[in-house]
């Protein structure tokens, strides 16, 4: 059974998902899947087409916002504001671990104007430390 990790009432984070995942995150309410995976990570895990394919055939969403090892950047953050917003339900997001997916989260909500510590616990509470993030969370939510 995957672990879908709740950051919030209407979305989840979590490591790599397969195929079968799609159709339990369907069970629970999900219908958006945001990959912040990079196609190619892993050539073993299901890529970002097999993914999205699944995802329609079962009625959702799909969007890609793949976050590599150069950090995040505004577009990206950009990027899962829409997502996030135009999500018609709950939202689940994964990369290898669900730090990624958690970390650009965290920066899209400071971003729409959430409280970082209310970020930070709720992110904590998932087995996820912003730490990493925190100062760009705090300029992102004082623009």
């Amino acid at each position: 059974m995957p672990d879908f990790k709740p950051l919030s009432d209407s979305v989840f984070a979590s490591e790599q998902i397969t195929l079968d995942a799609i159709a339990v995150a369907k069970t629970e309410g999900v219908t958006t899947i945001i990959n912040n995976r990079p196609d190619g990570e892993d050539p073993s895990a299901p890529q970002s087409a097999s993914i999205e394919a699944e995802a329609l055939v079962a009625g959702m969403s799909y969007v890609s916002i793949p976050i590599g090892h150069s950090g995040f950047s505004e577009a990206q953050i950009d990027a899962m504001i829409e997502a996030l917003q135009s999500a018609q339900g709950s939202v689940l997001a994964y990369c290898r671990s669900g730090t990624r997916s958690t970390f650009l989260w965290a920066l899209a909500s400071a971003k729409m104007g959430a409280d970082p510590d209310a970020i930070t616990r709720d992110a904590m509470a998932a087995g996820y430390d912003l730490s990493p993030i925190r100062p760009m969370m705090d300029m992102l939510a004082a623009r």
